[in-house]
């Protein structure tokens, strides 16, 4: 799956930067500077600017750079565009994945997970519970994230964590998945929880079994960076 991620997103960004080179090479004259036609600059920004937020986030340095040389339709704007646009093609062909944000996350996730499932088939349910309550929390965290919501509390000088249980509560309220998943990741964190304060007695190997499958399943459906 995380193969897949990383192959649509090479095809994606050899589509964008044709996008671009195509916009260059059918630009309008005026009396100070050529610039893009206005079809083409609108849909080039924003084909752009989506890509890289989905990819990298907004606070990268790719999406605050193609934001401000893309704010106008002149020629020499969109010729900075390009340039932002193959560098990131070629950090993507160049192989340093490990730089965007979500890409090599799910291929991480998964090797856990088959950790975490290998753990289980040798009988030992504990550390499996609390490696799969592991991903999830993270990946609630990369929810966050992505809808902009906070995964930090202000206080004073120090920003502490939020709780998952706070995460998930507010992913639900803000309707990044339903409330049925709200109560199911509800469940998962209080096994997980158990299995990390050595309340082994509590839990048995079956549902970590089912946490295990419900926790792919879900991580399937919600994805952080599409």
């Amino acid at each position: 799956m995380a193969t897949m991620r990383i192959e649509t997103l090479r095809i994606r960004i050899e589509q964008l930067v044709e996008q671009a080179e195509t916009a260059l090479r059918d630009v309008l004259s005026s009396h100070v500077n050529p610039y893009l036609r206005p079809g083409d600059w609108a849909a080039l920004r924003a084909a752009g600017l989506s890509f890289i937020e989905s990819t990298f986030g907004r606070d990268h340095s790719y999406y605050r750079e193609f934001d401000k040389r893309l704010d106008n339709s002149y020629k020499y704007q969109g010729e900075y565009a390009l340039g932002v646009l193959k560098a990131i093609r070629d950090q993507i062909h160049g192989g340093w994945l490990e730089t965007t944000r979500g890409l090599v996350t799910a291929e991480v996730f998964s090797d856990f997970l088959e950790m975490a499932a290998h753990l289980l088939d040798q009988k030992y349910k504990d550390p499996s519970a609390v490696l799969i309550g592991t991903v999830l929390e993270e990946h609630l965290r990369q929810l966050c994230a992505a809808a902009s919501i906070a995964t930090e509390d202000a206080s004073g000088e120090s920003s502490p964590p939020r709780k998952a249980d706070r995460l998930n509560s507010d992913l639900a309220a803000a309707n990044v998945y339903s409330k049925l998943d709200q109560k199911q990741v509800t469940a998962w964190l209080d096994l997980r929880n158990k299995a990390a304060h050595g309340k082994y007695s509590e839990y048995t190997g079956e549902q970590v079994a089912l946490m295990l499958a419900g926790v792919r399943d879900f991580l399937s459906r919600t994805r952080a960076a599409v």
